[in-house]
Formats: C-alpha cells, structure tokens, sequence
C-alpha cells in the first residue's frame, strides 16, 4: 500500500496567564484561533485541536516568521 505521508505545518502559539491562573493560548495567524486551560499539557492539546478547527474553515492564513516577544513598560 502507498500511504501518503502528511506535510507537517508550524505555527506560533502565545501563552498567557490570566488572573484567575488559567493559561491562554492563541495563535496569531489564525484569526480567533484560541484556548485555555488549567495545565500546559491540557493547553497543547486543546490549541492542537482548535488548530485544527480553524484550519477547516480557514484555508487562507497567513504564515509569519516568529522573531520574538518584546516586554514594554510604560
């Protein structure tokens, strides 16, 4: 059998903490594309899944090249 091997797709994923100490994924390039979840395990699972879903229905996304993360106070 020739089994068609799947292309692998990177993005970037932000985590965040909120107040209450839930932890907050998003994905830039993915409009609306985020989660949360008590623990980081669960976290990834969940962004994987909602990776996914907005994948189905969002088929053009825009690919960036992650360059870092700046902290600014102000």
């Amino acid at each position: 059998m020739n089994k068609e091997k799947k292309m692998s797709r990177y993005f970037n994923v932000v985590i965040e903490k909120d107040s209450d100490g839930y932890l907050i994924a998003s994905v830039p390039e993915l409009k609306g594309c985020h989660t949360q979840a008590k623990s980081l395990d669960e976290l990834m699972e969940r962004i994987k899944e909602a990776i996914e879903l907005c994948l189905e229905i969002e088929t053009d996304y825009q690919e960036n090249e992650f360059i870092g993360i700046q902290r600014i106070a102000i």
